[in-house]
């Protein structure tokens, strides 16, 4: 069935209502992206189709979530293309709404607020995004629940209850799902929230929308942090020692990259993990985190360690 475009709040209720209904569905997922779609996030869609009868995907690019005008007007706009992605994978519904439309009135008084968690790393280097990107999720999240279209019991549901709901993120946004996790933990949302591993090229470079600004030079300098990530990778699967420092050696060994942080962190709180796991073989589970410029571009990455 071709995909739905609607650009309401009022629009995404009433077709989301409508096609539960219609596929007599018991469950829906959410995609929300920025759009300038890649195969990530066609991972991302096929992913939320295999698993729900109905997928609204949203394709919004949040202003609140940018420090620099530049950055913000510089992001790429490619609905038509982002629509034939979305479709191919089988998306019922996407949801392209104006700034006015999620901000009526301009910018919210009332934000949610990243806390601890996010101060640190990203949110470090980029004072406030956090804070922009979980209120614009939390909206959206509210905005994509299936109870927010439907009457009580609505037909098709299982026994009259509401159908389940769940929201895909992806894990190369390490940070980003962590926090979207905790808000969803701590705010009691009705919604899972399922991480979707990071889909990579075939040399490595984990995708991005960014991607596409680096010269040819600099994305083959960028391949470094994925394989800085993968030599502790293989250190943890061997129980060796990670040995950052060799590590970061190699990252800084590249002239074309200015390294941001790389680091080893708990999963959960995101800290730091302590010296020893770095000196003695490494046991357990934790997050291998890096970002830097590669020329005028900046680059995040990460990837899970466990033994």
């Amino acid at each position: 069935m071709p995909i739905q475009l609607v650009t309401t709040v009022a629009g995404l209720k009433a077709e989301s209502a409508r096609l539960l209904g219609a596929k007599q569905g018991v469950s829906q997922g959410l995609v929300p992206t920025m759009g300038a779609l890649h195969e990530g996030h066609a991972t991302l869609a096929r992913t939320a189709v295999e698993q729900n009868d109905v997928v609204v995907a949203s394709i919004f690019v949040n202003p609140l979530q940018f420090g620099d005008i530049v950055d913000l007007d510089r992001y790429p706009r490619t609905l038509d293309a982002d629509l034939a992605l979305l479709e191919e994978q089988g998306v019922d519904l996407a949801f392209a709404p104006s700034v006015d439309e999620i901000y009526p009135g301009g910018e919210p008084l009332v934000r949610i607020t990243s806390g601890r968690l996010g101060d640190k790393w990203e949110g470090a280097s980029r004072p406030g995004h956090f804070d922009g990107a979980l209120t614009v999720v939390a909206k959206l999240l509210h905005y994509g629940m299936p109870a927010a279209g439907l009457p009580a019991g609505p037909a098709g549901s299982a026994g009259g209850s509401l159908p389940a709901y769940r929201a895909y993120f992806g894990q190369k946004d390490a940070q980003q799902l962590a926090l979207v996790r905790r808000m969803v933990s701590d705010l009691n949302f009705p919604v899972d929230i399922v991480g979707v591993p990071t889909v990579r090229a075939t040399d490595g470079l984990a995708l991005s929308s960014r991607n596409r600004f680096l010269s040819d030079a600099e994305r083959d300098a960028a391949l470094v942090l994925s394989r800085a990530l993968r030599l502790l990778e293989e250190r943890a699967n061997a129980h060796e020692a990670l040995d950052l420092d060799s590590a970061l050696a190699m990252v800084e060994s590249q002239p074309l990259v200015s390294l941001d942080y790389f680091d080893v962190v708990d999963p959960g709180t995101l800290e730091p993990l302590a010296e020893n796991c770095r000196e003695t073989p490494f046991r357990g589970e934790a997050l291998a985190l890096i970002a830097a410029k590669v020329g005028p571009v900046r680059l995040i990455d990460n990837i899970p360690l466990s033994s």
